[in-house]
């Protein structure tokens, strides 16, 4: 077999690769559950390409992607739920319907036009869902939000669903004042801890808890900035691992 630009190679590829006998024993042995977590590591690795600004390794990151999108179709089409062509039908047809100012009569001039079409259409979609299950939604409105995303990712999505029913902040300003008020809690905690009023368990738990309100009150402070938390982690993470230990030192410890 030769590598090409057809997507029907790499299709084969994998059904090879899965064929029971002749196949790879690690793919036979692989389940959408046990691929999933390459799955996620190869859209972060897309991500990581992306920042460096290398086109030649996006491509390729790329590439790992798409065999993960083969590979879970692959198992689908062995179990007779789906295939490949399924998933690709399926997505062109959101994607028509949901620029019906592109490939239907809908005018939407503006980038902000076009989100409000996106989402009466997207809310559209879901009621035609839940309507296949007997009229009730298989999610309410934070429970769509998947539990597979990273915490930071999470935190921003149910932050913005939040904030589409009326449960949101004025400005970061006001954002600052609540990551404030969280750091207060989480050093009473501390102070709990160090004075001996709870023992070492639930003191963990409940300094845990305030630290993941701090955390989550930054992923809202990012999100009113307009800057995803994740890649200002990213970021910084590049900067400090790519300096100097003494640099580094002085981020995480006193002189």
């Amino acid at each position: 077999m030769q590598p090409g630009r057809d997507i029907s190679i790499l299709i084969e590829i994998m059904a090879r690769l899965r064929t029971p006998g002749t196949g790879c024993a690690w793919d036979l042995q692989q389940t959408f559950e046990t691929i999933a977590p390459y799955t996620i590591e190869e859209a972060y690795e897309v991500a990581e390409a992306i920042a460096r600004g290398d086109r030649h390794d996006i491509c390729d990151e790329l590439g790992d992607l798409l065999l993960q999108v083969v590979f879970h179709a692959r198992m689908a089409e062995e179990e007779g739920a789906f295939a490949f062509p399924d998933v690709v039908e399926a997505i062109t047809r959101k994607m028509i319907r949901r620029h019906p100012h592109v490939f239907g009569p809908a005018e939407a001039r503006t980038p902000h036009l076009v989100k409000g079409l996106w989402e009466k259409i997207k809310a559209e979609e879901k009621a035609e869902k839940a309507a296949r299950h007997g009229g009730e939604s298989p999610h309410g409105l934070l429970d769509a939000v998947s539990i597979a995303m990273p915490p930071m990712l999470r935190a921003v999505k149910l932050q913005q669903r939040a904030g589409t029913v009326g449960f949101d902040w004025n400005d970061p300003r006001a954002v600052l004042s609540k990551i404030r008020e969280e750091l207060d809690e989480l050093e009473a905690e501390m102070d709990r801890a160090d004075n001996g009023e709870v023992n070492k368990t639930e003191a963990r738990t409940a300094i845990e808890a305030e630290l993941g309100d701090v955390l989550f009150a930054l992923a809202n402070l990012g999100r009113h900035l307009d800057i995803d938390p994740e890649a200002a982690v990213r970021a910084t993470n590049e900067v400090l691992a790519g300096s100097q230990d003494r640099r580094l030192m002085a981020q995480v410890a006193p002189k």
